[in-house]
């Protein structure tokens, strides 16, 4: 029997009333969004986030359709110091390589768009969405458009003079900006499909609470790390320059900006919260087993099981020197362990 949103008992303005058609659309969007996030990790590691230097949000979704076409963007290209200091010698057979992973990215955000408004405006016209829930659906589409401006704002930060890559504080923001979307989709999504909480012990509340935000904020640290290339020095684990903390950690004053641009230190930085994160899910997690309910039981097994796949992968990454098909996995691999813990917190949360 062919599968009918229909068919699910939907009464979207009862309050507390599942909502599976709601549900299913955003986790499915939730889905097209860590596939996002998969193809911006690699278009950065590759460098092709360049290559495309024209912010067309509708003539753009269109492939060039002519040889003339790619010859002007090539020259185009050409312009911006990445291709004269990086790849001189680049053939235009090079350029379409790096071109077709930039221009898919873009694409996929523009259908991502797509998946959002145009179901939103069915689902609302067909009462399977709850008033109090159209408000929110429509910040994300706007969270969603500001999103593809800060994208193009990050990319335009790499023609400037002398650079060959997009500012790592603005890839941050771009970062940043698409965890906010991705964590009030998934929260949305969890809260139609099982909108009566279950509740756990405030102390597991408040753990799993800040188990997330450290979780998220070893996330914004590694992507300090993408940006300034810190994951290519260092190549040792668990020392770095045979110690534990490497010896140039703080060179810079003030003090903060180690942070941020001592390559050492941002790597130092993002190997210490990763290693928290670690030890922090797992005694969170192996201590509320005791006392969850079934459903968060396995938000906690999902998040045990990611942390430690995220850990091995984190390590793998920077033994082999960031190796593209691994270090977009790490990535996609952190939205996933975001994830497992969204679903530990949305059942653990506090009735009313």
């Amino acid at each position: 029997m062919p599968f009918d949103v229909r068919d699910f008992p939907i009464d979207a303005h009862h309050h507390g009333q599942r909502q599976p058609a709601v549900a299913l659309w955003l986790f499915g969007v939730c889905a097209m969004l860590i596939v996002m996030i998969g193809l911006g990790g690699a278009t950065r590691l590759t460098g092709s986030g360049l290559s495309i230097m024209e912010w067309a949000p509708l003539s753009g979704a269109l492939p060039p359709w002519s040889d003339a076409e790619w010859h002007r963007l090539f020259a185009l290209y050409q312009q911006i110091p990445q291709a004269g200091l990086l790849h001189p010698d680049m053939t235009l057979a090079g350029f379409k390589g790096i071109f077709w992973l930039e221009w898919t990215h873009r694409l996929w955000g523009r259908l991502i768009g797509a998946a959002v408004f145009l179901p939103l405006i069915w689902l609302w016209a067909t009462g399977r969405i709850a008033r109090s829930l159209v408000p929110r659906l429509l910040g994300i589409v706007m969270l969603g458009g500001l999103q593809g401006a800060v994208g193009w704002f990050m990319v335009a930060s790499g023609f400037f003079p002398d650079s060959t890559a997009v500012a790592p504080a603005r890839l941050v923001v771009h970062l940043v900006l698409a965890l906010i979307l991705y964590t009030v989709l998934f929260w949305t999504a969890l809260s139609a499909w099982q909108p009566l909480p279950i509740g756990a012990p405030a102390w597991l509340r408040r753990a799993l609470l800040a188990v997330t935000a450290l979780v998220s904020l070893t996330i914004i640290a590694g992507g300090f790390v993408a940006g300034t290339h810190a994951g290519f020095i260092d190549n040792s684990f668990p020392l770095m320059e045979g110690r534990l903390v490497p010896p140039d950690w703080d060179f810079l004053a003030p003090w903060w900006r180690n942070l941020t641009q001592n390559l050492p230190a941002v790597q130092f930085d993002h190997r210490l919260a990763a290693s928290l994160s670690l030890l922090a899910v797992l005694g969170v997690a192996l201590a509320g087993l005791r006392v969850g309910t079934w459903r968060l039981r396995g938000g906690l097994y999902a998040m045990m099981l990611a942390v430690a796949a995220q850990y091995a992968l984190g390590v793998a990454t920077l033994l082999w020197v960031v190796p593209t098909p691994l270090a977009t996995l790490h990535q996609i691999t952190a939205v996933l362990l975001l994830s497992a813990c969204m679903v530990a917190l949305h059942a653990a949360r506090r009735a009313g």
